[in-house]
């Protein structure tokens, strides 16, 4: 079912639910002539050249291969388990569907410290705030994410403190080239409006 290789990275794209504040699926909705689905599995194949959508299989599966949370309603944490526990690589990049302004060279250059380092995690905070949802997990962070979610704690930077993490400062970022504002993501209709101005369609 899944590609595996000795230095293969799979690529997942947290799809997430039902978003409140938008009023509806932003998975789905348009930016630039496509949906922000389409947007980041694009992007997430060609940094990895292997990408899975993690949500519901009942509304995603036309738009690619789809893998399922296992706790349901936990939020992103239950949908990056739910990606390390069905993987058969050890590096696994986990994105969010509503971040369209990452660039594919910084999730290579992610990528390639994750494979530089023993690191369980390699994950860039920015403005002091971690950024889980742009980050690359070895496939053993399952196992922290099981027991978490078994107790009803759904946070997921709360854990990085409990394995191997490699911090990306935001200064490191910045020297090469990386700006903190590829991390925005979409929650309100100003966020949407501002982004449409951004990404022209193409």
């Amino acid at each position: 079912m899944y590609y595996h290789g000795v230095d293969s990275v799979t690529g997942f794209v947290l799809a997430g639910g039902k978003s409140s504040r938008m009023g509806q699926d932003k998975a789905l909705m348009q930016l630039g002539g496509q949906t922000l689905l389409a947007h980041a599995l694009e992007r997430a194949q060609a940094a990895t050249g292997n990408a899975w959508i993690v949500g519901s299989t009942e509304k995603f599966a036309a738009f690619g291969r789809v893998v399922e949370d296992v706790y349901p309603g936990s939020g992103p944490l239950a949908g990056i388990h739910a990606a390390l526990s069905g993987t058969r690589t050890q590096l696994n990049l986990i994105t969010a569907v509503d971040m369209p302004f990452l660039q594919l060279n910084f999730l290579k250059y992610l990528i390639t410290q994750a494979r530089a380092s023993k690191a369980v995690v390699v994950v860039p905070r920015v403005g002091g705030g971690w950024q889980p949802l742009c980050a690359v997990y070895k496939k053993n962070f399952a196992e922290v994410a099981q027991r978490s979610l078994s107790a009803g704690k759904n946070k997921v930077d709360s854990l990085f403190a409990e394995v191997q993490t490699l911090v990306i400062e935001q200064a490191e970022l910045e020297r090469n080239g990386f700006g903190e504002a590829m991390f925005r993501n979409l929650n309100t209709e100003q966020d949407w409006q501002e982004a449409k101005q951004k990404l022209p369609a193409r």
